[in-house]
């Protein structure tokens, strides 16, 4: 059915952002679990992850311009694995798992299939997330013919500064950022963004006017093909549970998740009026880049019977307590048995 209503339009944006963000742990567990990191291979899947970022933090935006509030502090939005992509069909299910071709081919691929020129637009079961936008395209314009949707866009409450997101090697400039939602014209633009960087249309390749960005599965395609090597990969299981770990292992895993659900409760700091964006953005940063990946890439040094640990994306809990007293108390306690950490607790001290 059609979007027509302004719920129904604020229902399938916060769709789009569950969407987005349920991409990005099956793209980092492939990116971690490649045992050089300055491989064209796992080069090409952070910037994938920093993409996907950037199009969850667009739908949130579009969610806030026509009325919606984000909601990133709920356990709820926090993605599961394995876990079926959201109205997807076929049926397509997300697991976390070592980067291989097959991977990269029977999941990643799948995820950022084109749509085709001639594939109509679908607002609750797709084939392709191409598809899915346009539907919310079309209900965009259609619901703005007789709802002033944009009556109060809430612009003190996006993320749209420039400075807030950066290309990262093998992303272009040109390609699209943040921008601040306001009219249709700016909603649409944003829609551009993410269908083109994404899965690009019908068979053309390229995110951007100069064609200096392959779309994400042009991307995916280069290490399908073999043209950008994976390369030797950590021997990681498939989705993993921190449960399943010994205890001093376990203890490295809990601390990831810790600040992996702080990510989304900084997240939702940053769509609240009066917060302090700019620390709150850099925060996000600064656990992404200083805290997560290294925790990662060393849980998938860490033997657990024939294989590695890896990281588990689960959701932690944590309780009543303030969450980076919490964290802080994690990542101390974590470099008593692990002192080669400690960059990670400094990191974890300074947010």
């Amino acid at each position: 059915m059609p979007i027509t209503t302004p719920q129904e339009l604020r229902d399938h944006l916060e769709l789009a952002v569950a969407v987005e963000l349920s991409t990005v742990p099956p793209y980092l567990y492939a990116m971690y679990s490649i045992e050089d990191p300055s491989s064209e291979a796992a080069l090409l899947i952070r910037s994938v992850v920093a993409e996907e970022m950037l199009h969850a933090a667009l739908a949130a935006n579009l969610l806030l311009a026509v009325g919606g509030n984000p909601d990133f502090s709920s356990p709820d939005l926090i993605p599961r694995y394995p876990s079926d992509l959201p109205h997807h069909r076929p049926t397509l299910t997300l697991n976390i798992k070592p980067c291989s071709q097959q991977q990269i081919e029977e999941l990643f691929l799948v995820i950022e299939q084109p749509e085709t020129h001639a594939a109509p637009p679908e607002d609750d079961i797709y084939t392709s997330l191409g598809q899915f936008y346009h539907a919310i395209e079309r209900g965009l314009e259609r619901v703005a013919e007789s709802h002033d949707i944009f009556a109060n866009p809430q612009t003190d409450r996006q993320m749209a500064k420039s400075m807030y997101y950066r290309p990262v090697e093998f992303d272009a400039e040109d390609s699209g950022g943040l921008l601040l939602i306001s009219d249709i014209e700016s909603a649409d633009e944003a829609i551009h963004i993410i269908v083109h960087q994404g899965e690009g249309v019908s068979d053309e390749k390229w995110a951007d006017p100069a064609h200096k960005e392959l779309t994400h599965y042009h991307k995916f395609l280069r290490i399908a093909d073999g043209t950008a090597p994976i390369g030797k990969v950590a021997p990681a299981p498939l989705n993993p549970r921190s449960a399943d770990f010994p205890p001093e292992v376990r203890a490295i895993a809990d601390l990831f998740n810790a600040a992996y659900r702080y990510v989304y409760i900084t997240m939702d700091g940053i769509y609240q009026a009066g917060s302090n964006r700019d620390a709150l953005v850099g925060r996000l940063y600064r656990l992404m880049v200083d805290v997560m990946s290294p925790l990662a890439r060393y849980l998938m040094t860490l033997p657990v019977g024939d294989k590695v640990a890896g990281p588990t994306f689960e959701v932690y809990d944590f309780g009543d307590s303030d969450p980076w007293d919490h964290l802080t108390a994690l990542a101390a306690q974590a470099t008593e048995d692990h002192p080669n950490l400690r960059p990670v607790a400094e990191a974890v001290a300074g947010l």
